[in-house]
């Protein structure tokens, strides 16, 4: 499977290879999948630092204490070639990831939303989502046109945000802008 630009703006990251396991040329991945090992689930994927683009094939993997995983890459057996493919950020096309149920979305699609309080300020937009434990939390960080230049976070929950429109790129929060 070759990447063209249309299908490379189609990935989704789901993974960073951040350094080399062992000498037997297996890397260590953190993941972005929840639970982490569901990165596994996908054997083919693609490999991507700015514009150096590979398809490659996952042979095996394991947890390494729930924090990050070691896996096998087909074709990988030099700890030195391995190396080389640090930063390297592990993706797949959109495509292969569940349908969701209405008013559930993944983190990717509300990275970038407008976020608009009650009053219709705009406060920022969405940079990244954390997951605490509790209830995931959104940082946003302000735009050109935000109500201030402050960093907020907001927590992801039915009393805070009120509607998420995709297409409109927009977000409705019921959370004062003082805080």
């Amino acid at each position: 499977m070759s990447v063209t630009p249309e299908t490379a703006d189609d990935l989704i990251v789901i993974g960073k290879i951040f350094s080399i396991h062992g000498v037997r040329g297996e890397v260590k991945v953190y993941s972005f999948t929840d639970p982490i090992d569901n990165l596994l689930d996908y054997k083919k994927v693609t490999l991507r630092r700015g514009n150096d683009v590979r398809q490659v094939e996952l042979v095996s993997g394991r947890s390494q204490n729930g924090k990050f995983l070691v896996v096998k890459i087909k074709g990988l057996d030099d700890r030195d070639e391995a190396g080389l493919l640090r930063e390297f950020e592990i993706c797949v096309p959109r495509s292969l990831f569940p349908e969701l149920t209405d008013g559930e979305y993944y983190w990717y699609e509300l990275e970038g939303l407008k976020v608009i309080d009650t009053e219709g300020q705009l406060l920022g937009k969405i940079d990244h989502l954390l997951e605490t434990g509790s209830n995931d939390v959104m940082y946003v960080k302000p735009c050109p046109g935000s109500l201030d230049d402050r960093d907020r976070l907001l927590p992801y929950t039915e009393q805070c945000v009120l509607n998420v429109d995709l297409v409109a790129g927009e977000m409705k929060v019921d959370w004062d802008a003082d805080f």
